[in-house]
């Protein structure tokens, strides 16, 4: 079965067709980062407004590059939620009029739970069952994974996510839109040791994170260096964006190391944006032999949303029967806050 897939849900048009048999086909994507750079974050009307110029154009790109017709796709695949209302209604409106067109069935997909798939496509692959840990744009979880749709929450942040404290952070020391890898990229000049901050939570015992107070606590440090000397040095700059990459690094990898622990599982699944940080893949590359485990991260190109997961998830859905595949209504709706369970089969 061949899919065509849509990511729509925030500042990423993505399209994708992936074969249920053979993998990836191929896939295409445009960020709106130089669009959205003035503004210092994304405009959710400029964002719905770029997808409907991209789509198309997208479209034809990865049928052209995959070498497929029109009549060659088995069925379509969409965002569905979560994300910004006006984004997703635009993916699920061409995926539903394409579906319409050829009398094809239609698949509404979570978008977490591509994130969550997406490192399948890579190799080697993860077998189940495995930790995923999900830092992807304002969500961050620990969940336990049996299977596709089996998914059971291990732990959740309670206020900003991982994502969130890289791009607050980044803001109040004066770097660019994104914020997280232009900080990321800034850390790799910088001493971490040099400037003490908190790591939320590490040692609460449980699952959940929270990284709220550490935007705080960088705000603190900002503030006091202006008052000793006005605007603060290059140098000193790239020092806490180096101490405040390795604070959510520390806890990041700290709780993923306790839910391995505590399921007694061996794989360690990273999936969503905040995956391709460097930092990160590194940190836990050297720590989990300790553990007799093995992380696994999606290729740098899908850590970002893209069609491809998408595709690949309802794929995934369709082989375990967890699809609907029905040629019938084509009316949809998207859910711009939708809960990852609920789309769980999970006990």
């Amino acid at each position: 079965m061949i899919i065509l897939g849509f990511e729509s849900s925030c500042d990423e048009t993505g399209v994708a067709a992936v074969c249920t048999e053979r993998g990836l086909l191929a896939h295409a994507l445009h960020t709106q980062i130089a669009m959205h750079q003035e503004y210092g974050g994304v405009v959710p009307e400029l964002a719905s407004r770029d997808h409907v110029r991209r789509v198309v154009p997208l479209t034809r790109q990865v049928l052209r590059e995959a070498g497929l017709a029109v009549s060659d796709i088995d069925a379509v695949a969409y965002t569905a939620g979560p994300g910004l209302a006006g984004a997703l209604l635009v993916g699920a409106s061409v995926a539903q009029a394409f579906a319409w067109a050829r009398d094809l069935p239609a698949i509404a997909i979570h978008h977490l739970e591509g994130h969550l798939l997406s490192p399948l496509l890579a190799d080697p692959r993860p077998e189940f069952p495995f930790v995923a840990l999900l830092v992807s744009g304002g969500h961050t979880q620990l969940m336990r994974v049996d299977g596709v749709g089996r998914y059971t929450l291990l732990g959740e942040t309670l206020d900003d996510a991982a994502g969130e404290a890289f791009d607050k952070s980044a803001k109040l020391l004066g770097l660019g839109y994104p914020g997280g890898p232009a900080l990321a990229s800034l850390a790799e000049q910088g001493d971490p040791a040099r400037f003490e901050l908190p790591r939320p939570m590490l040692h609460s015992g449980d699952l959940d994170f929270s990284f709220s107070g550490l935007k705080t606590a960088v705000l603190t440090r900002v503030k006091a260096l202006r008052q000793a000397g006005g605007e603060p040095d290059p140098a000193a700059i790239a020092d806490l964006a180096a101490a405040t990459q390795a604070a959510i690094v520390d806890v990041l990898a700290a709780k993923a190391a306790k839910a391995l622990k505590e399921t007694g599982l061996r794989r360690l699944v990273v999936a969503g944006g905040v995956g391709a940080n460097k930092a990160l893949r590194e940190r836990l590359a050297a720590s989990l032999p300790r553990l007799k485990a093995q992380a696994y991260f999606p290729p740098l190109s899908l850590c970002t949303d893209n069609g491809a997961m998408i595709a690949f998830a309802a794929g995934e859905r369709v082989k375990a029967g967890l699809a609907v595949l029905d040629r019938g209504s084509h009316a949809f709706t998207v859910r711009p806050r939708w809960d990852l369970e609920e789309v769980s089969v999970a006990a």
